[in-house]
């Protein structure tokens, strides 16, 4: 197993080379091609590699490097597709099939909405999305198919990625009454964050640990109380292509479920609490990993239609 580990980071490895010297990460033959490689390269789930116990520099430094490359070919992804399908005369949402990635949106929207639904006793009315890019198709499939009464918030940094999202929905009568885009780097944002009753933190957001336990501390300040966090992460392989988020990062939150597909689906879904009550249980959390006893920790799996066990979950609770 150990050979068979370090074929697949040498693989991982001539991949980053190639796409660290291409001339643009823009959509083109070459990029679609390289990034098509990594992707399949990274998918499969039945292997012992932990990124987070690598203890190459070299590999370490390279991690970090690829993952703000794929940040930065998705953003350029996003922006060319949103720009397409936001010119057509008709209602653009009409024509969301076109990115290359709708149909593992609609999985991921799915998972997290059934996910969420576990763990709140009622439908949230308001939304807040950080990071939402300009092709915000997680806002857009869970306003259009799980959630029709609730009104969604958009948050991103740059202001033209707003600009081609709301075309997006603009000629939609529903959504776009109910999909509202605030221009604003997250740690800006304060007024306002403790009247949603969930916070998505987008995976792009803090591509490095250090800027992501920001972004999370900054809205363990801001979050109401009893509020739910939904934060994308990454394992195994995978967490080459994205950051991963650990229990650890999560100071001030209860940590609920820790999700790892193992389909075609990238993302792991981490959903978190936003602790309240009195200080001193607060600062009794605060500070400390959320580790698990036996009785207050299991791994089950998740059963598909065919009642075949797909995926794994890993639940948690705040120790007693």
């Amino acid at each position: 197993m150990a050979c068979e580990n370090n074929l697949v980071v040498e693989q991982i490895i001539d991949l980053y080379s190639q796409i660290s010297n291409l001339e643009s990460l823009k959509p083109s033959k070459s990029v679609d091609t390289l990034f098509g490689q990594l992707v399949s390269t990274c998918l499969p789930t039945d292997t012992d590699i932990d990124v987070t116990k690598i203890h190459d520099d070299k590999v370490k430094d390279m991690r970090s490097h690829l993952i703000k490359l794929c940040g930065e070919a998705e953003g350029y992804l996003e922006q060319h597709f949103s720009t397409i399908i936001g010119s057509f005369e008709d209602n653009p949402l009409n024509h969301l099939h076109m990115f290359p990635y709708y149909n593992n949106y609609l999985k991921l929207s799915e998972l997290e909405f059934d996910l969420l639904s576990q763990h709140i006793s009622h439908v949230p009315t308001k939304i807040a999305f950080i990071g939402s890019g300009p092709m915000p198709l997680t806002s857009i499939v869970l306003a259009k198919f799980h959630l029709p009464n609730t009104t969604i918030h958009n948050f991103d940094i740059d202001s033209q990625a707003n600009t081609l999202a709301s075309s997006l929905v603009s000629r939609d009568p529903d959504l776009s009454k109910r999909m509202i885009f605030h221009t604003t780097d997250v740690l800006n944002a304060k007024k306002g964050l403790d009247q949603y009753d969930v916070v998505f933190l987008a995976a792009l957001v803090g591509m490095d640990k250090e800027s992501k336990v920001k972004a999370i501390e900054h809205l363990e300040k801001h979050m109401a109380p009893g509020a739910v966090l939904m934060l994308r992460s990454a394992h195994g392989l995978r967490a080459f292509l994205y950051p991963i988020v650990d229990s650890c990062d999560l100071k001030g939150f209860e940590v609920l479920t820790i999700y790892h597909p193992s389909d075609d689906v990238v993302n792991s879904v981490v959903i978190a609490r936003k602790l309240g009550g009195s200080s001193e249980a607060r600062n009794s959390e605060i500070g400390r990993c959320v580790v698990m006893s036996c009785n207050c920790s299991k791994i089950h799996g998740i059963m598909n239609s065919r009642g075949m066990m797909k995926n794994m979950i890993e639940e948690f609770s705040t120790v007693e």
